[in-house]
């Protein structure tokens, strides 16, 4: 029996992870057993990412890792993210993902040259792969910067609006004595949030001044 975990990301809030979720069912179609969903709204930049080092850590020899894109596993530099990738294959498993060819089942029976080759040419494809996706990631970065600059000679932007629902309750569930990946978990956020916000806080606090909507104006994106 082919068995599968399934990584499903996106970067923020805003972003819904059902259009990831047809994956699902057309993976179970393929005659895959799926031994676990994995569902994150983080940056694809960040190598620490709760749900995908869960992921990594029950993965089991002989199974596969289906994603929509390469860009939901990596948007890391290219060796981190090969980095990444050899974390998978040392639990055994591989990677399956629409749009990087996959030579595995080819090289397995090859022999020889042939082996060499096909195992070659895998490795090129893939590293391609993650290395366009990360220029992506640093395009996207670059046209978003561009984008606020203008904004701002034309005295257009407003900054990102701060979501003071979601910043209470990180605080609340701080101050209730949750720890960081807890609150993170419990505010539906990422851990890096629930740091800037605290961060924030006590800035404030030691200031003796409330935060300005330009301070909570970072978003990671990717």
């Amino acid at each position: 029996m082919k068995i599968t975990r399934i990584y499903l990301r996106v970067s923020t809030d805003e972003q819904d992870l059902a259009r990831q979720e047809a994956i699902v069912t057309s993976t179970r179609e393929a005659g895959f057993y799926v031994a676990g969903i994995y569902r994150e709204k983080a940056s694809g930049a960040r190598a620490d990412r709760a749900e995908l080092l869960r992921m990594i850590g029950d993965l089991q020899p002989g199974e596969v890792v289906v994603a929509e894109k390469i860009d939901r596993i990596s948007r890391l530099p290219l060796a981190e993210a090969e980095r990444l990738v050899a974390s998978i294959r040392a639990q055994g498993a591989r990677l399956a993902v629409p749009g990087v060819v996959d030579l595995s089942d080819l090289a397995a029976e090859a022999q020889g040259i042939a082996k060499i080759v096909l195992e070659s040419v895998q490795e090129m494809l893939l590293k391609l792969a993650l290395q366009m996706a990360r220029d992506d990631y640093e395009d996207r970065r670059e046209r978003q910067r561009q984008g606020i600059e203008l904004a701002k000679a034309s005295g257009h932007y407003a900054g990102r609006k701060t979501d003071t629902v979601m910043h209470e309750r990180i605080l609340a569930l701080r101050e209730a004595g949750h720890t960081i990946a807890k609150t993170a978990k419990l505010a539906g956020c990422s851990e890096s949030q629930v740091k800037r916000v605290c961060a924030l806080s006590r800035a404030a606090a030691k200031e003796n001044v409330l935060p300005t909507q330009d301070s909570f104006s970072v978003q990671e994106n990717g």
